[in-house]
This record gives structure tokens, C-alpha cells and sequence, in this order.
């Protein structure tokens, strides 16, 4: 059975934004949908949360599809990076090398320092998942919409650029996606 995880980002659950819209529809195309809790969403940690997905997806395969939000993407590539199995494919919502932290909070910092100075082995990540499908929003408030180009060239992703999506958690639906991951199986 195909098997789609989804990760959510910072100060998320499984029952924000997309995700409930997106679970739904991908249980519609006989996917079996796994949302974690990840441990301690307000404050993320490199060393907590890709042992969790790893605990969470020991079984994913070559059936299997990721899909993250923010730092959702990044637990996703540090996953990817530390299996020795190919997966289908990842698609990445607001996924980033670099943050606007310019009015973050001196804790905010502080957690996201690890996420953006931690390499990740990106040719291992490029080794264990050939299709790579990244969106982006010209509006991010985090994420800089130049981070496109970085994925394109780092990682050589499709990069989608959407008008005006913010940061994608106020949407309950992401239409966008939903037709990349439907294209993936035509």
C-alpha cells in the first residue's frame, strides 16, 4: 500500500493548516496517511524530532511519499539523509536553507540556529529520493522566496512559486499540491 507521511512544522500539529484537507484527499487515492505528533512543536530540536520520523517511517519504501511544512521539510531531508532506502518522492511546503529571523525573538533564534547551521547531506538526500517538488510563497514572512533558486540548484527540485500564500498555515487547502502529488501517479 502507498504510504504518505506528513510533518508538520514549528508550533504545529497534525490537525493544522492543510494537512486534515490533504489526509482526506490522499485517503481517497487508497493512501495510507500518517500525520505525527512531533515531540515538543513549540520548541524543535535537530536530535528529537528526525528520531521521531525515523521511529514513525522504519517502514517507508520505495511507495513511500513525504511531505512537510517548514521545518517539517527540513526533518525530512535530515531523514532522508540517515536511510539507506529510496523513497518515491518529497514535497516540501515553505521548506528553507535560510530564515528571516530579523523579528524573531532571542529564543526563536536560538531554536532555529540549529536547523540552519547543521549541513545536511544533500547528495545522500538526492540519492534516497528522486522526485523533490518544493513550493514557495512570494509573500513567506520566513521563508525568503530566493530559497527556490537554492533548492533547484542544491537539490534539483521542481520549484513551485505561489503569489501571495504567506507562510501556507492559514490555508486549509493547498490545491497546488494536491495536483503535483496526483502527477506523480499519471
Amino acid at each position: 500500500m502507498k504510504k504518505a507521511y506528513l510533518v508538520h512544522g514549528w508550533m504545529g500539529n497534525p490537525n493544522n493548516c492543510w494537512f486534515p484537507c490533504l489526509k482526506e484527499k490522499l485517503e481517497e487515492l487508497n493512501f495510507e496517511v500518517i500525520i505525527p505528533q512531533m515531540p515538543n512543536p513549540g520548541e524543535p530540536k535537530i536530535e528529537t524530532w528526525v528520531p521521531h520520523l525515523q521511529e514513525i517511517a522504519k517502514d517507508a519504501d520505495e511507495e513511500s511519499i513525504f511531505i512537510g511544512h517548514s521545518i517539517g521539510c527540513q526533518t525530512i531531508l535530515r531523514f532522508l539523509e540517515k536511510i539507506n532506502t529510496k523513497i518515491k518522492a518529497s514535497f516540501l511546503v515553505a521548506p528553507f536553507f535560510n530564515l528571516d529571523l530579523e523579528d524573531a525573538s532571542k529564543e526563536d533564534k536560538e531554536i532555529a540556529k540549529p536547523w540552519l547551521e547543521t549541513p545536511i547531506d544533500l547528495e545522500k538526500v538526492k540519492t534516497n529520493c528522486d522526485k523533490i517538488i518544493a513550493l514557495f510563497s512570494t509573500d513567506d514572512e520566513y521563508v525568503p522566496v530566493t530559497d527556490a533558486k537554492l533548492f533547484e540548484e542544491r537539490l534539483n527540485t521542481k520549484s513551485i512559486v505561489l503569489e501571495n500564500r504567506a507562510h501556507f498555515e492559514i490555508y486549509k487547502e493547498l490545491p497546488e499540491l494536491f495536483e503535483e502529488i496526483q502527477q506523480l501517479y499519471k
